[in-house]
């Protein structure tokens, strides 16, 4: 592959997918990518910054500094292959990254972000993971999927449902999803005072 290829098909990746995932509005795909990767410049800073904790004896820091480090690299790798661009792999990872679900995307983004603020819970790492952990919980929201309209949710508020719950046998069964908490309710009562004082 040559240097214009590569360029080319860098260039040509940020607002296509290979493949129509879903319908996910398109600021949120742009806000995920965007804060994925100033999030992970941010990190890889401030994880520079816990790293230099270490002169004042904090161990624990320091491992938390070099993870949130490779955290954000490797968010880097997979939002913007554009800032490591003299990486070989680099290309290949994200490509096979942008084909798998949004799921997979979260779950990594969030396992990435949690053990550097547990080995050093300092403002600078839980600083630096949340962004990669708001980037998880981004691409979470977009595996999700678009909410209903309000019509479909008025629809499936007000019709019967087909499979209807086994019948309570506390009273008789409703047939719609509205909640029957009220209807079960069972009124309060007081006993009075005990008969006996035990003196204790």
């Amino acid at each position: 592959m040559s240097f214009s290829e590569k360029i080319a098909s860098i260039m040509a990746r940020p607002g296509q997918d290979p493949a129509a995932k879903d319908d996910v509005a398109w600021w949120l795909k742009y806000a995920g990518r965007g804060l994925g990767t100033v999030g992970s410049f941010i990190a890889i800073f401030l994880g520079v910054w816990n790293c230099v904790s270490v002169l004042l004896g904090h161990i624990g820091c320091l491992v938390s500094g070099m993870w949130q480090m490779v955290a954000g690299f490797l968010v880097i790798v997979c939002e913007a292959p554009c800032c490591c661009l003299f990486v070989d792999f680099v290309q290949n990872l994200s490509e096979w990254v942008d084909k798998r679900p949004y799921w997979n995307r979260a779950v990594a983004y969030v396992v990435l972000a949690i053990p550097a603020i547990i080995l050093c819970p300092s403002m600078s790492s839980i600083f630096g993971s949340g962004l990669i952990f708001t980037t998880g919980v981004l691409y979470g929201m977009m595996a999700l999927g678009r909410k209903a309209t309000a019509e479909e949710m008025v629809a499936s508020a007000t019709t019967d449902s087909v499979n209807s719950p086994p019948p309570n046998p506390l009273g008789p069964a409703k047939q719609t999803q509205r909640s029957t908490l009220v209807d079960n309710a069972q009124p309060m009562s007081f006993t009075g005072l005990p008969h006996f004082d035990s003196n204790v």
